[in-house]
């Protein structure tokens, strides 16, 4: 029994488990550098209180009684549960001082990202935060080099070389003003947005691979449309009123909630989803921040998205 262990216990029951540990109220005695006579008293006043004999005692030796062995159990069971609680204790302190980095792309790190890190910071103050927002390709590249711990990012394709913590299918839709006429549709496909002016995502972002693959844009982007390599742009442009703009719902958090914007799930059956993931290095074990993080954020992102995107929508 620990040191710290001994502020669990009251006397009784710490000189219970040396008497049971050694069979004998000597050894016991010469443990807890206690007097014999005061360990038998402790026995005695403990047996008084349960009205249980825990120790049979045959001539000079003693065993444990079946209420003896149950309670032994008991506080083996209690020692064990506070020395792993006072391990995580220990390691919380360890984490006192620490860095995660992560790389993500554009529309996480508009409110996703920043609300998980203040949230985590709460509770971590002391814990450096660093964020570097690229494409998700650049992103995955960056885990799998191990320039960062962590990556929250679309469509990884790391192979072997990534630990995927978080997978969820996102449908890519629409983004619309509210007046504009696509807004008040029941059901919308790319066709019914070629008819409109677009803010299209520029080539190398996940979304602009999935709309290429489509039949509506085989024959490349059509030549009234916006092209851009942020989504910041494409929400901006699209908030005037005339432009449809392209993305998940990942990064329409604030201005959905406003009523500034409105996201349309596209059905056509051609247009892939975006797959979001929490990745980080399948090789390589995270330092103790990194890994504090990684927990904190997977449970903050199956809080937000605990189903995929396609069978929740409607």
């Amino acid at each position: 029994m620990s040191d710290r262990t001994r502020h669990l216990f009251a006397p009784a029951l710490r000189y219970f488990a040396a008497v049971a540990r050694h069979g004998s109220f000597r050894a016991a005695a010469r443990e807890l550098n206690v007097a014999s006579s005061a360990v038998n008293r402790q026995i005695l006043g403990l047996e008084a209180d349960l009205g249980v004999a825990l120790f049979e005692r045959i001539g000079r030796r003693i065993r444990l009684s079946p209420s003896g062995e149950l309670l032994l159990r008991h506080v083996t069971d209690t020692f064990r549960d506070f020395e792993a609680v006072a391990g995580e204790i220990d390691a919380l302190k360890g984490i006192r001082r620490g860095r995660v980095s992560i790389a993500t792309v554009e529309s996480v790190a508009q409110d996703l990202l920043p609300d998980i890190v203040d949230r985590f910071l709460t509770l971590h103050p002391g814990i450096d935060v660093a964020v570097v927002t690229t494409v998700s390709e650049e992103a995955t590249r960056l885990v799998t080099a191990g320039e960062v711990d962590l990556g929250l990012t679309f469509n990884p394709n790391g192979g072997r070389a990534l630990e995927i913590g978080l997978r969820r299918v996102m449908r890519i839709g629409a983004v619309v003003a509210p007046s504009h006429p696509i807004a008040a549709m029941a059901s919308v496909r790319l066709a019914d947005c070629l008819r409109h002016p677009l803010a299209m995502p520029a080539k190398g972002l996940s979304i602009r691979a999935a709309l290429d693959a489509t039949a509506a844009f085989r024959g490349g982007a059509p030549r009234n449309a916006v092209e851009t390599n942020t989504l910041t742009f494409m929400r901006a442009i699209a908030r005037h009123g005339r432009h449809v703009a392209f993305q998940t719902r990942v990064g329409l958090e604030a201005e959905a909630a406003a009523g500034t914007l409105v996201f349309k799930p596209l059905a056509d059956a051609d247009l892939g989803a975006d797959r979001f993931a929490l990745v980080s290095r399948a090789d390589r074990t995270l330092k103790l921040a990194a890994a504090t993080f990684h927990t904190f954020a997977l449970r903050e992102l199956v809080r937000l998205f605990p189903a995929d995107d396609a069978e929740t929508a409607t």
